[in-house]
């Protein structure tokens, strides 16, 4: 049985809890701004509908207790973007994912909210390496990635796009 985090995380700026149905259209509106996801390989919604479909059929909580988590600030309640990990079963390996609205950019929030995932994931779920998957252009997030002491792994192609990996193992 998986242990399945319901009560929401905090960090010191943030709060991090599952996506919720009013979630969806903070994430049609980050995913139709194309500055906040030309680095990640994904499409926008096509409409808020399928913002809700998604999260209504996303199960990585109750398929592996964690997943990607709705960052709100503390104070506000107001949404900030998500970050939060990944099992891939295809490659059996685990990611660390982050994305914010423009607006709240270049504030340290991808770091804060990323260590704790980190954490999370090495103490609570004893993951053994978490990776993180940049493009090469992605200059900010490979920073991000670097500062959370992820180094260079290998470089991956999928789709025609190329793909560094940069990883940390669990310590313990």
């Amino acid at each position: 049985m998986i242990n399945i985090i319901l009560i929401p995380l905090q960090t010191t700026r943030f709060i991090l809890r599952e996506f919720q149905p009013e979630d969806a259209i903070h994430l049609f509106q980050m995913n139709e701004d194309w500055n906040c996801i030309k680095y990640t390989g994904d499409v926008a919604f096509k409409n808020l509908e399928a913002a809700e479909n998604f999260i209504k059929n996303y199960d990585h909580y109750q398929k592996y207790g964690f997943g990607r988590w709705t960052v709100l600030d503390k104070v506000s309640g107001e949404f900030l973007g998500w970050c939060g990990l990944k099992y891939d079963e295809e490659l059996h390996e685990y990611d660390l994912g982050f994305r914010f609205l423009k607006k709240h950019w270049g504030k340290g929030f991808a770091t804060e909210a990323s260590v704790f995932c980190l954490k999370l994931g090495f103490e609570k779920f004893k993951i053994p390496e978490i990776v993180g998957r940049v493009m090469p252009e992605n200059l900010v997030s490979i920073k991000v990635l670097e500062k959370l002491g992820m180094i260079y792994k290998e470089t991956r192609h999928k789709n025609g796009v190329e793909w560094l990996i940069l990883s940390i193992k669990n310590k313990r």
